[in-house]
């Protein structure tokens, strides 16, 4: 007999790690929160060292030591054994730690936590006491999920979850969902590798043996994915366990382990089975089912053969396999029909068939597989002339990205899954990549493609620069500076508003939307709204156009010959004060100057200490010079003259017998035109006439 043993065997690194802990520090006061592993030899090792086990946080005394078991706690136990001044020895497995996070963060941001996984195993109760919101544990495919329909979703799986049903569960979240889905396959590489040899395993062997506990979820899910392979397997807890298998009957007979069960249980059971039966060889997996290859080269997964119809039955066909003595039921539910009548196949017998071995140990036959391995065949063909095909990423390796189409291994580079270098290849395992082929495999014994997303995202982009470029031509050639042009305001900037014309963008200045001063530029325009522009001017080159809005608008000064007369009195803002007056806002973007010596009847040093900047007067308008764009106004033409600041009149002095008015008027030279910041200070107004310092003294001979 030969025993064929798996490369990855007893405690993995989390359980190791957690059961030298709890060993170093077993004594009194030393507390482990459930059974640290599941296996009945670990329990009690602790339990002769002085460690006791509890069920509960309320168990565990005021100021003991707690250790948390490798498959963790929620959030609550923490915080309770904090309160109460507990010590916390936290052997939490790191992979369950991660799970943890992941679970508190995305609860936390509002998505609905579904976890793959045995409802009430301990790992799960810890994961889920990290939740916040909505969460829910599904068993398998099979779940009801349609909950999740238009909610975003976060997937997650116990670390010894069955791999195959996780990426069925995965299939039917993102399915139903239909939103954001973020997943996370975190299921243990350990976990992983052990599944993947037990398969192996049990497709080359007679007999496998699970060694572990009954309360062993990793090792019970061994067991669950060794059946359908192999039906001679057996879970095997102890030595005694031995007795129930028949080791006579049996050539190849493979052994595999859980996580959690002890190197010593798995040698005691090597050490029975060498003295309890004649072993010819114990070997590693790999040098085993090689030699189980050799030599069974007559019958192999996959071999299309050809074998003789023999008799109908209600289950099937009986298929002689020819050159040999076998005889096979090929089931009716593995024949190319609808419905399957043995009565149609009485007049075949004797005949030919075309079949596929899909199984060994015992061979398992099949039609179906070859009509599906010709409609692979036909995909991979038109892939290989480069048609481009979806791939579910399951994995990833230090070189990419691994996946599977039908029969054949997908792996795509890391150089290959994007324009631009990918840092964290996990965060696509779980996601569905678009692919080209770079090189297809057909073998027998490998069946791969090395694929290229970046390939199509790269002739995407190339597409759609062609497409902008054309556009941009296009574009650039219809128009020219001075066109009138329709836009919609689509964003804005500190410094104008952007327009899209055309599908294309292009800048509005603030400085060019209004005549007057603004300080943005909502107060002109209204985002989604089409307006008429004006081109400014246009760079082919750097790809931009200018626009001007203002420039199809009248400017203020435009209208006020009018609006506004010679003497009308108007109300106005003052906006600014110089030394020779103050400026008048009458209407946005029209200001008139209200000369120092119209502000007032008295004499003013400075017009500030008359009006302000921002105070609302009433002004009367003096004069309009709309090409100058300037307007003369006045606050004192306005205001009443006070008593004793009248001027006498000439003809008044002449009644009173004044006797400088029989003096001829004295001819005066023309002065000079006296520049506005400084001779605009003189009193002398033609609007009022003048007089001359010997009339203003009233002086005599």
């Amino acid at each position: 007999m030969n025993i064929v043993k798996t490369k990855f065997s007893g405690f993995c690194d989390g359980v190791t790690r957690a059961v030298r802990t709890a060993e170093g520090l077993a004594g009194e006061g030393v507390y482990i929160l459930g059974e640290l592993v599941h296996n009945e030899r670990v329990t009690e090792r602790l339990r002769s060292l002085g460690a006791v086990t509890v069920n509960s946080p309320e168990e565990v005394p005021d100021g003991a030591k707690a250790i948390i078991r490798s498959h963790g706690a929620g959030r609550s136990v923490y915080e309770e054994f904090a309160a109460r001044g507990i010590e916390t020895i936290d052997c939490t497995c790191p992979f369950v730690k991660r799970i943890h996070e992941l679970a508190a963060k995305y609860s936390a941001l509002g998505f609905t936590v579904v976890i793959a996984g045995k409802k009430g195993h301990p790992e799960i109760e810890g994961i889920e006491g990290w939740c916040e919101g909505e969460c829910v544990v599904v068993a398998d495919e099979t779940a009801d999920l349609s909950f999740l329909e238009g909610k975003n979703a976060c997937l997650l799986a116990q670390t010894t979850f069955n791999e195959a049903v996780f990426n069925k569960i995965l299939e039917n979240v993102v399915k139903i969902c239909k939103k954001t889905v973020e997943i996370f396959n975190t299921i243990c590489y350990t976990t992983k590798e052990r599944q993947k040899e037990a398969v192996t395993i049990a497709e080359h062997c007679d007999c496998v043996l699970v060694i572990g506990s009954g309360k062993s979820n990793n090792a019970l899910k061994l067991l669950e994915m060794v059946k359908p392979r192999c039906e001679n397997a057996y879970l095997i807890s102890d030595v005694a366990d031995l007795e129930k298998v028949n080791f006579n009957n049996f050539i190849n007979v493979g052994v595999v382990s859980g996580a959690s069960t002890p190197p010593e249980l798995i040698q005691e059971v090597f050490l029975n089975m060498e003295n309890n039966t004649e072993v010819k060889a114990l070997n590693e997996m790999e040098e085993a089912v090689a030699k189980m290859d050799e030599q069974s080269t007559k019958f192999r997964r996959g071999q299309k053969i050809t074998a003789t119809i023999s008799s109908a039955t209600d289950e099937g066909l009986a298929l002689y396999i020819n050159n040999t003595k076998k005889e096979i039921v090929l089931p009716k539910e593995e024949l190319v029909t609808e419905n399957y009548n043995k009565d149609d196949y009485k007049d075949k017998i004797g005949e030919e068939i075309e079949v596929m071995i899909v199984g060994l140990n015992p061979v398992k036959l099949s039609q179906i597989a070859i009509a599906k391995l010709k409609e692979e065949e036909e995909t991979i063909a038109s892939i290989r002339d480069g048609q481009v095909f979806n791939v579910t990423v399951d994995g990833s390796n230090k070189g990419g990205l691994t996946g599977k189409l039908g029969s054949y291994s997908v792996f795509i580079p890391s150089s290959q899954i994007r324009i631009g270098f990918v840092k964290d290849l996990e965060k696509y395992v779980g996601k569905t990549l678009r692919c080209k082929a770079e090189k297809i495999e057909s073998g027998e014994r490998r069946k791969q493609i090395v694929a290229s997303q970046r390939v199509i995202l790269e002739a995407e982009k190339a597409e759609r620069d062609a497409a902008r470029k054309a556009k941009e031509e296009a574009f650039f050639s219809a128009i020219s500076v001075g066109d009138i042009i329709k836009g919609t305001v689509v964003r804005f900037a500190q410094f104008g508003a952007f327009v899209d014309v055309n599908g294309f963008d292009c800048l509005a200045h603030i400085s060019d939307l209004s005549w007057t001063n603004i300080k943005n530029c909502s107060e002109v325009l209204e985002l989604n709204k089409e307006y008429e522009f004006k081109i400014l001017s246009i760079d082919t080159e750097s790809k931009k156009v200018s626009l001007g809005y203002k420039q199809l608008q009248p400017r203020p000064w435009d209208l006020v010959a009018e609006k506004y007369n010679v003497g009308d009195v108007v109300k106005g803002t003052v906006v600014r004060i110089t030394k020779f007056g103050a400026f008048v806002e009458v209407e946005k973007g029209v200001d008139g100057l209200v000369h120092v010596s119209h502000i007032s009847h008295e004499w003013l040093e400075d017009p500030s200490t008359a009006v302000s900047v921002g105070q609302e007067v009433e002004v009367k308008i003096l004069g309009i010079d709309t090409e100058a764009e300037k307007m003369n106004l006045s606050i004192k033409a306005l205001q009443p003259v006070p008593e004793g600041l009248e001027r006498p009149s000439r003809q008044k002095k002449e009644k009173e017998g004044d006797a400088t008015a029989e003096k001829p008027a004295r001819e005066r030279k023309p002065r000079k035109q006296a520049a506005e910041s400084d001779e605009m200070r003189e009193w002398n107004e033609d609007t009022e006439g003048g007089a001359s310092i010997a009339e203003l003294l009233g002086g005599n001979n």
